[in-house]
């Protein structure tokens, strides 16, 4: 089986709308969580969010294609162009036809959604917008995607709650790796920032009255985030033949279901996809330098995502720089595991790790070496994990190598 090189890489976020933006904020531990704007201030009982402020439509459609996306669709897209102009792709019709798009979203055109159901209870209005459904559809990303580049290969989306992107890039990089395709564009995108959806999300009481701090003593919860990261996979082979700049090598992916709870997660099953993990990478458990983590900063994900992590690695977790990046772009739900995939590559490559921020004291529930308040230079890290795990109790962990020429 192939190899598989990500050579591109497209990222919107809370702390940054494009790639570069992005990591410089991660590495400076610059948070983008602050009080919400897409929202009316005092809809919901929590304050902030951590929104793509910098993000402005307009510069990347025109008014008719940006009234046929809906936001979480948008991002989609443009993370695509990124990625593929990052990874210098010269389209031919034979790699269209052999080129896949996997994508995740948990919610898809919510705020779309949340829209027409406000004109049909508030405003009373009885007729909908005939692009209401097609905004609204989760596929709706993936599609645009198709569109835009012409390609004709399987395109997807994939919906498993906060897992989504790491099913996503895991599926892709499966379909790269056994020739089934010849290159894949794969991530997730959401944007979950609506009355409606904000509502629910205040209802389960896991939202921080403040901010995030994962793995820290005194923690009160998550924050959501809006964005998408975008990941271009091709044969390793293919990408050294033509001199292309490569962040690193997705080296293995493993999943695992909990079976036990919607909403309070296992050990066992986040250390069973882990080990699924490193089983389909052919790797040690030694060999791990890092983890970005799910590190939710609820209570009991963080705690629990520790134990699974010590019991996979014993002793050895002991060594590892683990870090949440949620701390600073927030909870991105469907699309989280696209922008940590983009964060962990970044990290291999540059030999930087990004912090855990808002750290304010260690918990001995978490007892790790979780990176706190300041990135960390790490040039001897060879491989790292990326862990995803989500409501319901699906688990999506993918590995990543390092690569040296």
């Amino acid at each position: 089986m192939r190899r598989v090189a990500v050579t591109g890489i497209g990222v919107i976020s809370g702390v940054g709308s494009t790639r570069d933006s992005f990591w410089r904020a991660l590495c400076a531990g610059e948070s983008g969580i602050r009080p919400m704007e897409l929202v009316p201030a005092g809809a919901v009982r929590f304050p902030n969010g951590s929104e793509a402020r910098d993000y402005r439509p307009s510069e990347h459609f025109d008014e008719k294609q940006a009234d046929f996306l809906d936001r979480f669709a948008q991002f989609a897209a443009v993370t695509a162009r990124e990625a593929v102009l990052d990874a210098g792709v010269d389209w031919t019709d034979d790699l269209r036809a052999r080129t896949a798009i996997v994508t995740g979203s948990s919610t898809g055109g919510q705020t779309s959604e949340d829209e027409s159901f406000r004109n049909l209870y508030e405003r009373k209005h009885t007729r909908f917008s005939p692009l209401s459904i097609p905004k609204a559809m989760a596929n709706a990303g993936a599609s645009r995607i198709s569109f835009e580049f012409g390609i004709t290969g399987p395109a997807l989306t994939i919906s498993t709650a906060c897992s989504s992107a790491n099913h996503a890039i895991g599926q892709a990089f499966w379909m790269v790796r056994s020739g089934v395709v010849e290159m894949a564009l794969a991530g997730g995108s959401e944007a979950p920032f609506s009355p409606g959806m904000l509502k629910a999300w205040e209802a389960m009481r896991v939202v921080s009255p403040d901010t995030c701090r994962p793995f820290s003593l005194g923690r009160q919860g998550m924050i959501l985030g809006e964005g998408a990261g975008m990941l271009a996979l091709e044969p390793l082979e293919r990408a050294l033949a033509r001199g292309a700049r490569i962040y690193g090598e997705i080296a293995g992916f493993g999943m695992s279901s909990d079976a036990h709870h919607l909403t309070h997660p296992l050990p066992g099953g986040a250390s069973r996809a882990m080990r699924a993990a490193l089983s389909d990478a052919g790797a040690q458990p030694e060999s791990m330098g890092y983890i970005n983590a799910h590190g939710t900063g609820t209570p009991i994900n963080d705690s629990v995502e520790t134990a699974a992590i010590r019991a996979v690695f014993g002793a050895h977790a002991s060594k590892m720089l683990v870090s949440s990046t949620k701390s600073m772009h927030g909870h991105a739900l469907g699309a989280a595991g696209a922008i940590e995939a983009a964060a962990t590559l970044l990290a291999l490559s540059t030999g930087v790790i990004p912090p855990t921020a808002n750290f304010t004291g260690p918990d001995p529930e978490c007892d790790l070496d979780v990176v706190p308040n300041a990135a960390r230079i790490a040039n001897d890290v060879e491989y790292a994990l990326s862990n995803s795990f989500a409501f319901g109790g699906l688990n999506a962990v993918l590995v990543f190598r390092k690569i040296s020429r």
